[in-house]
Parts: C-alpha cells; structure tokens; sequence
C-alpha cells in the first residue's frame, strides 16, 4: 500500500496564524535582535507593554517549523 506524500506546510500569506509572546530583553536588559521569519510569509511582530514589562509578540503561519519550535520551548 503507498503512504501519501508529506503535506507541505501552509506558510503563505493566506495562511492562518498564531502568535506567541518572547522577551524583549535580556535579564541585564540587553534588547534582543528580531529577525523576520525565512520559514513563513505572514511572520510579523509587534511590540507590547504591560505596564513596566516589554514584550515581543511574533505572529507566524501555524504551520511554520519556526513558530512550532517556538511552541515547544
């Protein structure tokens, strides 16, 4: 019996998103570097504050490999 091909991630920009929320800075308050995603199309962030505390929130592709990473750290 044949196996179907392995779907092809969903990564374009009509893909839907997720989002997850990452840091803004070190523990020495060293901001990080925000890097577009090479893995999707609709990747875009946006910064956030809650009250003292900054935060990055990255919008990916739910299927990107890059956001499913993220997921599981």
């Amino acid at each position: 019996m044949d196996t179907p091909p392995k779907r092809r991630p969903n990564t374009t920009y009509s893909a839907p998103v997720g989002s997850i929320d990452v840091a803004a800075e070190s523990e020495d308050g060293t901001p990080y570097e925000i890097w577009p995603c090479h893995e999707c199309l609709p990747w875009h962030a946006e910064a956030i504050r809650d009250g003292d505390d900054i935060f990055i929130r990255e919008w990916h592709g739910v299927d990107c490999p890059e956001f499913q990473a993220l997921l599981k750290n």
